[in-house]
């Protein structure tokens, strides 16, 4: 197993870690990541598999002790259908799925083309940042309207959101959990108040619908219900707004020709943006039994990191995969992962990307970067600081 170095908060990697991922991949299908003391993969056959089997998962072998000032977040994670494996992700993603259908995202179609056309015609006049303007408010305000939650929130939503991510990247520091605690108790207290009043007097809305979902007399519990919400408006909106950010980044730095957002090609082309930059490049699993992929020997309890954007990027699977190519065939990806814990928020993702993006440029055909795009130091996640353009 060869060991590499590379730190996750260097501020070269955090601008462009896929020259760190080539020379992983070099070494072979898996290495041990040092500043992690981590066995990770960027191969797309392994990272598939991995996340396909069974004798892996989400849930830690032996439960990681939890200290006293996390425990408010961890209280919700214990909930969260994310991090669990059957049959407790089996029975909660299936009363989610009976709520959160195929026809009620396809119904918020014409929502996310009004917000989109709003927002677009709402640009100032001259040089501004597109994260704050487009990326950020459409998805929040988005989930927001599905889960039924009042949208003058979508403010608090975003800060929470931003808070409780935290907890996943590098150089984490007490101060960020302390303010991802503080985030996720607000976020519990509001929910909990607001799922009482949806109790009393349902609505037209995801939350109602999750609190009537029912699977052979099962229902959801409160808490259940809470982490469900608090995972569905945190996943529903952060990767989007990166990939938003990071898909016009791209397109505009390529001169990308308009007509790739051309309603017979856009599909193609938001894969192509969700496969070249993804907002998330690393997920982790852990081994439930002896296991060996790809000649390397896993024992039970080991972790592996499974490296989302290097898969994408994989040669044995996509023919010049530097290249950002929106007439490229699409295949699938690693960035929605695979398996029982396939993103139940893709669809919704892949239709405000479709949507989002050829109402942009059709707005505002001159749109062009009006300084250096940088990426935040948010590894596990990937995504701008800001985007600051000009129309």
């Amino acid at each position: 197993m060869i060991d590499l170095a590379q730190s996750p908060t260097d501020p070269a990697f955090v601008q462009d870690p896929y020259p760190f991922y080539e020379r992983a991949r070099v070494v072979g299908p898996f290495f041990r990541w040092s500043d992690y003391n981590l066995v990770c993969t960027g191969n797309s056959a392994a990272v598939n598999a991995i996340f396909r089997d069974r004798r892996f998962g989400r849930e830690p072998v032996d439960p990681l002790p939890i200290p006293p000032h996390l425990a408010p977040f961890y209280a919700v994670e214990a909930h969260s259908m994310l991090e669990l494996e059957p049959p407790r992700h089996t029975r909660l993603r299936n009363l989610v799925l009976r709520a959160f259908t195929s026809r009620r995202i396809a119904g918020l179609a014409p929502d996310i083309t009004a917000l989109a056309s709003d927002l677009a015609d709402a640009f100032p006049s001259g040089d501004f940042d597109l994260l704050t303007a487009f990326a950020q408010p459409l998805p929040v305000r988005i989930i927001a309207r599905l889960l039924g939650v009042p949208e003058e929130m979508a403010p608090d939503l975003l800060r929470w959101s931003n808070a409780m991510v935290g907890m996943y990247m590098a150089g984490r520091t007490r101060a960020m959990e302390d303010k991802a605690v503080a985030a996720t108790e607000a976020f519990v207290t509001f929910l909990r108040s607001y799922i009482t009043e949806r109790r009393a007097r349902p609505g037209d809305d995801l939350i109602t619908q999750l609190i009537a979902a029912e699977m052979e007399g099962d229902k959801l519990s409160t808490d259940e219900l809470i982490s469900t919400c608090i995972l569905l408006l945190n996943a529903g909106h952060e990767a989007t707004v990166h990939t938003i950010g990071n898909g016009v980044k791209t397109l505009l730095e390529t001169q990308t020709p308009k007509s790739a957002l051309a309603a017979e090609d856009v599909d193609s082309t938001v894969e192509e943006i969700l496969r070249y930059d993804p907002a998330l490049h690393m997920f982790t699993r852990w081994a439930y039994e002896d296991i060996e992929v790809m000649g390397h020997r896993f024992r039970r309890g080991d972790q592996v990191g499974l490296l989302l954007a290097a898969a994408n990027r994989d040669p044995g699977v996509w023919d010049d995969p530097a290249r950002f190519n929106p007439a490229r065939p699409p295949k699938p990806l690693a960035t929605f992962g695979a398996g029982l814990h396939f993103c139940v928020g893709a669809p919704l993702a892949r239709l405000e990307l479709q949507i989002a993006l050829p109402i942009l440029f059709q707005r505002h055909p001159n749109l062009a970067l009006s300084g250096q795009p940088a990426y935040a130091d948010v590894y596990h996640f990937h995504g701008l600081k800001e985007l600051r353009v000009s129309v």
